[in-house]
């Protein structure tokens, strides 16, 4: 898992080689990968800055036997203060997922984070996310 610390990549520049442990970390795991599950908060109704930019760093793979996530399966959890953000977020998601050649699987999530989903120990307390999120995990794994 990779979350905002570890994907606080330097902007990606198309071209423009850089060498750096974590990205490379962060490729790997993608190269390894069997499926994925991608997240982002709804900032402004798009992909937040940080995800987005970690991404295009996929832009490495491009050459590779199994280039982006060529023939994967993506789960697209997105949130957002209010539904409006959360789904076109998760749109988005889904639209890039496409672009790098990943199967988005059926259900996406769209949490509207002003109710309550986690407790502070992490758990999830929303009975209609916690179903959502079984869903999707089915699906990966079905693919």
């Amino acid at each position: 898992m990779f979350t905002g610390a570890e994907i606080n990549f330097p902007n990606f520049v198309p071209g423009v080689g850089v060498h750096d442990t974590a990205i490379d970390r962060f490729l790997e795991a993608i190269r390894r990968s069997h499926m994925l599950v991608i997240g982002s908060p709804g900032y402004h109704g798009g992909i937040s800055g940080l995800v987005k930019n970690a991404l295009d760093y996929t832009e490495y793979l491009s050459k590779e036997e199994r280039p982006y996530f060529d023939g994967r399966p993506v789960g697209c959890i997105a949130t957002g203060a209010g539904w409006q953000g959360a789904n076109a977020t998760l749109v988005a998601l889904r639209q890039v997922v496409h672009a790098l050649r990943g199967w988005p699987t059926p259900m996406g999530i769209a949490a509207n984070s002003t109710v309550p989903l986690f407790a502070s120990d992490g758990q999830c307390v929303n009975e209609e996310l916690k179903g959502q999120v079984q869903i999707m995990a089915e699906q990966l794994m079905a693919f």
